[in-house]
């Protein structure tokens, strides 16, 4: 089972968009460019409304079959380890095993030495092709990496592998993440972590880094756009390099979590995989049930009434809401409009601080950010909120669309709206 050269992984709180979301991969198609709909939603996310990931299949196979959609599609158990995985066995045909709370972990002296033995040929300079400056690496290099991500290597290949006796090796997509950590992974370390994947005899298909920068949750990327540019270009040449000198899956790419609305860099993502010729996998997760508060904002009475609501109920809660997390939003609390204040606004003005329109003087990514983490308020509400949604299905259907396609899909492709 392979994944596509190009994949969305298309989020969903409350599994009530499935057709809006396809019917923009679906206009994608129409304009040459051929993306795969992943579905996926983590365990915390599952635990905090009550759902399964059967419901995640479900809201999948009804869109697929709804909009005729005939071509490859997947659900994905996001950010999976041995501790959760057992309820995503059945439904899930993409498994994304987050090795984040492994890194730095000692691993035992034999698993290090094999490692140094296996990559030995690398000390001195390492030349990947693409790569213009000179990389040195010694024996302590190799002694320092494989101390960091070693024992995480292993993890993956144990879950990996309970996976595979329970599914088929060839019946799942298998994506590494490690991207929830303080400290990003270099070009080299990711090269080093490949040679450990292909050594425990994953079948990685996508892999998902931390980088240099900011990807907090449902905002722009805050960071160095020049220096994420020079990494995002190295990687793609690392995994070049590594799946020819390793053997790894010829369609393995590169993995962008909190990918959803990092406008100032899917210009330089869509330049370099086009130069490159490469694919991508890009989670936009969390916008989903946002553009939803932003669609009950818009629809008036009752609906805006819930969305204010919501608002005042997650500020009165921010600090629980956001310490899950804590390493993927920077909010200003003191900067957050009281509730009183955003009850006094009309459905323009709630929608419009809420939905992320760069420019915009009424968008406010606090109150965005705070939304984005406040998903736990809406799943209190049960059906009240769940029947507004679908009472408002055409206006709220059409925030999903817009933006997963014009402001994701044709930012990253340069296609016109």
């Amino acid at each position: 089972m392979q994944i596509g050269k190009y994949s969305f992984g298309l989020g969903d709180r409350f599994g009530q968009q499935g057709k809006a979301q396809l019917n923009a991969v679906i206009n994608a198609a129409e304009k040459g460019i051929e993306i795969i709909p992943v579905w996926n939603k983590s365990n915390r996310e599952h635990t905090i409304i009550n759902s399964e990931p059967s419901d995640t299949r479900f809201e999948a196979d009804n869109a697929v079959k709804a909009c005729g959609w005939k071509k490859p599609y997947f659900v994905d158990a996001d950010h999976i380890n041995l501790g959760n995985v057992d309820r995503f066995i059945e439904p899930s045909d993409f498994f994304t095993i987050d090795v984040a709370d492994y890194i730095g972990k000692a691993t035992d002296k034999e698993s290090l030495d094999n490692f140094i033995e296996r990559n030995l040929r690398y000390v001195g300079k390492l030349n990947v092709p693409g790569i213009k400056e000179e990389i040195k690496i010694s024996r302590e290099d190799l002694s320092m990496i494989g101390s960091r991500f070693l024992f995480a290597i292993h993890k993956a290949s144990e879950i990996y592998k309970y996976i595979a006796d329970r599914k088929g090796e060839n019946n799942f997509v298998t994506e590494v993440s490690m991207d929830e950590v303080d400290n990003p992974q270099t070009p080299v370390e990711m090269f080093f972590i490949l040679s450990a994947i292909s050594m425990l005899n994953i079948p990685v298909q996508t892999i998902a880094p931390k980088f240099t920068g900011r990807f907090n949750k449902g905002v722009d990327y805050v960071g160095n756009v020049k220096q994420f540019r020079k990494e995002f270009e190295e990687d793609i040449l690392v995994i070049d390099y590594a799946v020819k000198e390793f053997g790894l899956p010829d369609n393995l790419k590169l993995s962008v979590h909190s990918g959803s609305d990092k406008f100032s860099i899917y210009p330089v993502m869509g330049e370099i995989i086009k130069k490159y010729n490469k694919g991508i996998h890009v989670k936009t997760a969390g916008t989903t049930w946002l553009e939803e508060v932003i669609g009950l904002a818009e629809s008036g009475g009752e609906a805006l009434s819930l969305a204010k609501s919501i608002y005042r109920k997650a500020f009165g809660k921010k600090e629980e809401l956001c310490k899950p997390y804590a390493t993927v939003i920077d909010i200003e609390f003191e900067k957050l409009p009281s509730p009183a204040t955003v009850d006094d606004w009309d459905a323009l003005k709630f929608a419009g601080t809420l939905r992320h329109i760069p420019g915009n003087p009424d968008f406010d990514p606090n109150v965005r950010q705070l939304i984005h983490v406040g998903y736990k308020v809406a799943a209190e509400y049960g059906n009240v909120y769940i029947n507004l949604l679908r009472q408002n299905e055409k206006i709220v259907s059409k925030q999903v669309f817009e933006n997963i396609y014009n402001r994701h899909i044709c930012r990253l492709f340069e296609l016109k709206n």
